[in-house]
């Protein structure tokens, strides 16, 4: 492998520091954007009790903010309850932007990954035709087997970097749609809330 590295030059070192970043950037994505984590079940359903038992209290509304994203969400709903619809509603879309930009962390560079690692690697392979061609031009242009082996060397680069963007490519829509879903179930939820605490809907249990 370290001669792999070796050969394909000093632009292999960016390409193996990205796919580092990228690993680790993955297996903190998949940690973060766990569902219930985000979305803790029944959070709804609670809330509307708490409601309905007058029992919405500072404190309850502290607790369910610091909780989870969703949580954060409702609480400026709940903040804002003694307004009218419309109020507790922009305070849900306000809120929710900065939730989404939060769940959306990191999925800029890994996407950035994605994009430069083929770049760096067709860059080291360019690189290496041209030493393959200056190599030939003194030794002259016989040597088939020189240049045949000099090609593949140089697109070990390419390989590499290809290898690193397919993978981060894939986990950037990957997280990217699921981020997405979250915010608009979130949303519903919120909705869902608002219109059950004025009066304008009975709550689900089940559907909560």
């Amino acid at each position: 492998m370290l001669e792999l590295i070796r050969a394909g030059g000093w632009l292999m070192w960016p390409i193996i520091a990205c796919s580092i970043v990228a690993l680790a950037i993955v297996f903190e994505r998949s940690w973060s954007l766990r569902r219930r984590r985000i979305m803790p079940p029944q959070l709804v359903a609670r809330i509307c009790q708490l409601h309905q038992s007058n029992q919405l209290h500072d404190a309850e509304i502290a607790a369910i903010r610091d909780g989870s994203p969703l949580g954060r969400i409702l609480a400026a709903a709940l903040i804002n309850r003694q307004h009218s619809p419309a109020v507790m509603k922009e305070a849900i879309g306000d809120t929710g932007r900065h939730v989404v930009a939060k769940l959306e962390r990191f999925l800029n560079t890994l996407g950035t990954i994605a994009a430069i690692t083929p770049l760096l690697g067709l860059l080291g392979t360019v690189f290496g035709m041209i030493d393959i061609f200056s190599v030939i031009q003194r030794a002259g242009n016989g040597n088939v087997g020189l240049l045949a082996g000099g090609i593949s060397v140089a697109l070990l680069t390419t390989a590499a970097g290809l290898c690193v963007a397919i993978p981060a490519l894939m986990f950037h829509r990957y997280f990217d749609g699921r981020v997405e879903q979250f915010a608009i179930e979130m949303e519903a939820q919120a909705l869902q809330l608002v219109e059950v605490i004025k009066g304008e809907r009975e709550p689900e249990e089940e559907a909560i």
